[in-house]
Order: structure tokens, then C-alpha cells, then sequence
């Protein structure tokens, strides 16, 4: 089964995305199998991080802004803006597909796990991530 979800972002951060994939296993009533995502983007990527303490995101994004910066004279890839380039970096050393198992009808995270989204351009934007459960 091949789903679609569309994330409004407002600008750079990471934005929990653990529901709305949950919501679409338990639609597709697997049992046991693999839920995979796919953002379908090159300046926005998906990964597992902390969901109960924000200052680990923040600590991640504060990261993330020292070693990939804006402004850096090295890019050639400028037509769309300071934050183009630096976003596909970010893509780049993150992941843009993430799998997860189903069990019991559920994904299988720890108990601090949660998917995000991480909008890397500083404008909000509306992201399109392709799930795929099977079993």
C-alpha cells in the first residue's frame, strides 16, 4: 500500500511526523511488516530522533547550522538563495528514505523515537512524503 502525506513547514526545523505515519499503518490495518518514507525533496529530509526532551532537537538544528552555514563563498549553487545549497548539504548528510518495522499493527520505535521532517530552507513550504507499508 502506497500512501501520501503532505507536512506544512514554516520555515528551518524538525517537525514530528510520527502520528500522521502511525495513523496511515493502522489504515492499512499490516500486522507485521515494514513502513517505509520517502521525502520527495532535495533541501528536506526525514530521520529518528528524541521526541520527549526538545532541547535535544534544538542541540541538533543549533549543530547543524554551525557546520553546514548560510553565506558559505564556496557555493556556486546560488539562483534560489543563500539557503538552497546549504539545504541540499544538510539532505545529503541526513537521509531523504527511512524504514521502520510494523509489529502488532504499530511501528516499532523506542520509547523516545519519533519520525520528523527536517525543513532545511528558511521560507515554510509544503513537503510531500510517499509511505510505503507492506508486509
Amino acid at each position: 500500500m502506497i500512501r501520501h502525506l503532505s507536512v506544512e513547514t514554516r520555515g528551518k526545523g524538525l517537525y514530528e511526523i510520527t502520528g500522521p505515519v502511525q495513523a496511515l499503518v493502522r489504515e492499512s490495518e499490516v500486522e507485521e511488516g515494514l513502513c517505509t518514507a520517502m521525502i520527495q525533496h532535495t533541501s528536506a529530509s526525514l530521520t529518528i530522533q528524541e521526541n520527549a526532551d526538545p532541547s535535544a532537537r534544538r542541540d541538533l538544528e543549533a549543530w547543524m547550522e554551525r557546520h553546514v552555514p548560510e553565506g558559505d563563498p564556496h557555493f556556486t549553487h546560488t539562483s534560489e538563495g543563500p539557503d538552497d545549497m546549504p539545504s541540499h548539504i544538510r539532505a545529503a548528510l541526513t537521509a531523504t528514505t527511512l524504514s521502520v518495522p510494523v509489529v502488532d499493527g504499530r511501528l516499532a520505535l523506542g520509547t523516545w523515537q519519533g519520525i520528523y521532517l527536517w525543513e532545511h530552507r528558511r521560507r515554510g513550504s509544503r513537503r510531500s512524503v510517499v509511505v510505503h507499508l507492506g508486509s
